[in-house]
């Protein structure tokens, strides 16, 4: 994977063993699935999907399952990295108004930046998440960043579940505090609490955004890469930032 926080890196640092990652090769499919969860949450894809697989359709009587726009609303993205630029590059194709937060501002994008999550929160109808999990993300999406969302707005989550405060987030969906929700991840893989699976405000996957065959091939084949370049003693294709500088 991209992510590497399941990792004790200090450890391995400390007796000298590298660790690669996979970065690069899923960006885009990550980005696909986050826009598939972005499209599927905002016009009910999976509640009018049930409705019909139920046999209730049966008139057009449907003022209920009426969504929302995606195209030309506003639209924020918490980490602006390879990923957070896919998934930017696809807003720009729904003439939508970019902005981001991320740890560091990128005068290189065209896109109107806020210093925090709240703030950036407060201006979008859509935000998505797709910052690295760990200790200094954890519970960054909050209760005040969900209140700051609002009633109409949808947060998408493909980073980790770690990023989110899921109690905060279970109660502002519960709540109709924000309109709704779209989770690729969760605090306790791969179990999903009852009272996230019981809401009809959210569209759950199972930790699958790289999961195609094109995706995962490639991912496969970049690990396999690192394996054959340590083993013939060449520098490592993808080294994780934190692993020591290769000796001379």
């Amino acid at each position: 994977a991209v992510g590497y926080n399941n990792i004790d890196v200090g450890a391995c640092t400390a007796r000298g063993i590298m660790v690669t990652n996979t970065p690069g090769v899923l960006d885009d499919s990550t980005a696909d699935l986050a826009w598939t969860l972005m499209l599927a949450t905002a016009r009910r894809l999976t509640e009018v999907e049930s409705y019909i697989r139920g046999g209730d359709w049966t008139g057009w009587r449907l003022k209920q399952w009426l969504g929302v726009d995606v195209h030309h609303a506003t639209f924020g993205i918490i980490g602006m990295g390879r990923i957070g630029q896919a998934i930017a590059k696809r807003a720009a194709a729904f003439d939508m108004s970019i902005a981001y937060t991320s740890r560091n501002q990128r005068p290189d994008l065209p896109f109107t930046y806020y210093p925090s999550p709240k703030a950036l929160a407060a201006q979008v109808d859509f935000l998505v998440a797709i910052t690295p999990g760990g200790d200094g993300t954890r519970g960054l999406i909050n209760a005040e960043v969900l209140t700051a969302l609002g009633p109409k707005g949808f947060l998408i989550n493909v980073a980790r579940g770690s990023v989110v405060d899921q109690p905060a987030l279970i109660q502002a969906l519960k709540s109709k505090s924000i309109a709704g929700a779209g989770l690729d991840v969760y605090i306790d893989e791969p179990r999903v609490v009852p009272e996230l699976r019981a809401l009809d405000n959210v569209v759950l996957t199972p930790h699958m955004a790289s999961g195609t065959m094109e995706t995962r091939r490639a991912m496969a084949n970049l690990a396999l890469g690192n394996l054959q370049a340590h083993f013939a003693n060449q520098p490592l294709l993808t080294p994780i930032p934190e692993c020591p500088p290769p000796r001379e």
